[in-house]
């Protein structure tokens, strides 16, 4: 875990494990043989923190594919520190053809890789996250070009760069945390961010020229009996 990784409390910060995620399974994806050219995007993930990482602490990354649909997949991702780090992950992702955006399914080659880690488990990809309701904090946020990825999308680990921003005073010590995408953001247009606050977590809405394009939702969590926690999660667990 690098400087860069850690926030001023000297905790792996949410965005950079969002970061060490979509690293992880793209080293997975072409270690397996696939070329880079086929597109995935994220449509949900579940990021739970039982104990966080701490500056300097070796961390251990280990990821599966956790399920399927016809046209996309699931995978787990468990990162595990040498000073006792426990964080857990489930993500959704939708496979697309790279030329014309449109959602395809899974090809054969795909299934006989990494289908058998999944048991023949299969998920849906429905999304369960609740409107704004009308109270919420609105602010404005306009992302830059440092914001956007290789697809001139706003990157998955910059939206947890907002909810960090918003969840500094509770510091996200032990906490679970899910979003869930709809549409992509570019750079340039400005975006109205909702904002829920209570004593139990936070709820952030994104929203660009009236439509929502993301929502995250952060439940800070009191954990005890670490030892007895299970080592992985599913998605599944948040609908």
């Amino acid at each position: 875990m690098r400087l860069d990784d850690a926030g001023p409390n000297g905790l792996l910060r949410l965005d950079a494990i969002a970061r060490f995620l979509q690293d992880v399974a793209t080293d997975d994806y072409l270690d397996a043989g696939f070329e880079e050219g086929r597109a995935w995007v994220l449509r949900r993930a579940l990021i739970s923190v039982s104990r966080p990482a701490r500056f300097n602490e070796s961390l251990r990354l280990t990821t599966w594919c956790s399920g399927f649909g016809s046209r996309y997949a699931e995978r787990s991702t468990q990162i595990r520190g040498n000073s006792g780090a426990r964080i857990d992950s489930a993500a959704l992702w939708i496979y697309l053809d790279n030329k014309t955006w449109v959602p395809k399914r899974l090809d054969p080659e795909f299934l006989a890789i990494f289908g058998p880690s999944t048991g023949d488990r299969r998920i849906g990809a429905t999304l369960s996250h609740s409107e704004a309701p009308g109270d919420c904090l609105r602010k404005s946020w306009t992302p830059l070009y440092c914001d956007m990825d290789i697809w001139n999308h706003v990157n998955n680990s910059r939206y947890w760069a907002v909810v960090v921003e918003e969840a500094a005073d509770e510091g996200l010590i032990t906490y679970r945390a899910e979003i869930e995408h709809r549409s992509p953001l570019n750079a340039g247009k400005e975006v109205e961010i909702l904002i829920s606050k209570s004593k139990s977590g936070l709820k952030t809405w994104f929203k660009s020229q009236g439509d929502l394009c993301a929502s995250a939702n952060v439940e800070y969590v009191e954990v005890a009996g670490l030892e007895n926690e299970q080592s992985t999660i599913s998605a599944l667990d948040a609908i």
